[in-house]
């Protein structure tokens, strides 16, 4: 097997999923081992009960590890959480010499790191957002070019380092070293994400169980990420209060029954269900279902349009908005969200994917996909054998796949 494998561990509120793939020509994936598990011990993307987080990782390891028969050693891993916090920055350096070269650029980005972290929070991802030579703005890379003084943007994300620690070790505590933690909808982006999108200005709006995930794109590049702590658990919370029923059983109406419009379901549609402390099956009008599940969405929808006007770039999104995760399957939720935002709205999942991949064809699991894809960018710039370790020796670097790498550059 000369080709490499890439792991993605997605660990989320209501399941992990564990893929291994091979990588097959350009940017091509073939799905190897599957390993999907409820979560437990995870509330809102963050670990609450370690031993339990640890048990289901460990089984959702176990699952692809068997359906691929290979051996995990190390992965890259998902991250979500309201801990999660972005800021753009700026780094100022005078060329060296004439021409700009890469220790320059370098320089730049070490200088846009340097903003006051505070101790308890960990660098997540530092992304190159554009250059600027001698006042010229708009430039993608400069290397080679003449000039004087060299800025650059930066998108930095940082996330509570007790939270990031908490993760690691439950990985660990499964036998799999985390490589590099990966926000959400950034991997999210990769598989959902169109080319004319990213340069057009669109939102990519993962909603999970517990948290809305977004990512604005522009010019190509990442200008805003946020977590939002509300997702479909909460959905399914409202379902289970309003009509009397356990999570569970709340859980499988919302996702036979749901609609997210009131207007749109018949008036004579119902289906029957057994509330807490009854005897007898009760007939519950579709409708009524409906009118809770609008009310949180809409929420939900209120709470994205609020984050995206405060980042300032609301009125840079022509391709509008992509909505992928497990809720983006409820019935009725792409209309209700161009309703709210007012922006052009599409479901999205992952596609032209070969290998076992029957369960994947699902918005649900956009973010477990990309995280291949981003493993893959990494294995471009640093190869890995079958084993997730570096090989030894050296060999020829290629430059030009190190500088589309910067785009997406990781600390």
């Amino acid at each position: 097997m000369d080709e490499p494998i890439v792991v993605g561990i997605d660990i989320g509120t209501t399941k992990v999923c564990t893929l291994v793939a091979r990588v097959e020509g350009e940017r091509g994936l073939r799905i190897l081992g599957v390993g999907i598990e409820p979560s437990q011990g995870i509330r809102k993307g963050t670990i609450v009960d370690l031993g339990a987080a640890t048990q289901s990782i460990a089984r959702s390891v176990e699952k692809a590890q068997r359906t691929s028969g290979l051996e995990i050693t190390s992965a890259l891993v998902s991250l979500a959480g309201s801990h999660v916090s972005s800021v753009n920055s700026r780094g100022v350096v005078g060329v060296s010499g004439r021409m700009i070269d890469q220790d320059d650029v370098e320089r730049a980005l070490e200088a846009a790191q340097a903003v006051a972290i505070p101790h308890n929070r960990e660098i997540i991802h530092v992304i190159q957002r554009g250059f600027v030579v001698d006042g010229q703005d708009g430039i993608r890379m400069p290397v080679g070019m003449h000039g004087f003084r060299l800025e650059m943007e930066a998108h930095i994300i940082t996330a509570a380092a007790t939270t990031v620690e908490n993760l690691r070790q439950s990985v660990q505590a499964a036998g799999v070293e985390a490589t590099q933690f990966v926000l959400n909808p950034l991997a999210s982006a990769e598989v959902v994400l169109s080319e004319t999108e990213r340069q057009m200005g669109a939102v990519v709006c993962d909603i999970g169980g517990g948290t809305t995930d977004l990512a604005i794109y522009i010019d190509g590049d990442v200008w805003h990420t946020m977590v939002i702590a509300v997702g479909g658990n909460h959905v399914t919370s409202d379902i289970a209060h309003g009509l009397r029923l356990p999570m569970d059983q709340a859980e499988e109406i919302k996702k036979q029954y749901g609609y997210a419009l009131e207007r749109e379901v018949a008036a004579d549609d119902t289906f029957t269900m057994r509330p807490f402390g009854e005897e007898q099956a009760e007939i519950v009008s579709r409708k009524d279902l409906a009118h809770i599940i609008e009310a949180r969405v809409e929420e939900i929808f209120d709470l994205v349009l609020q984050e995206i006007k405060r980042s300032g770039y609301d009125g840079m999104l022509p391709a509008g908005m992509v909505l992928t995760g497990g809720m983006s399957n409820l019935p009725g939720i792409r209309t209700l969200a161009s309703e709210v935002l007012g922006l052009p709205v599409r479901i999205a999942k992952p596609d032209n994917l070969v290998g076992l991949v029957d369960q994947l064809h699902s918005p649900a699991y956009s973010t477990s996909v990309g995280l291949l894809y981003w493993a893959l960018m990494m294995s471009e710039t640093m190869p890995v054998s079958p084993r997730g370790r570096r090989p030894r020796g050296g060999g020829n670097v290629n430059w030009e796949i190190i500088k589309n790498f910067l785009k997406r550059m990781l600390p």
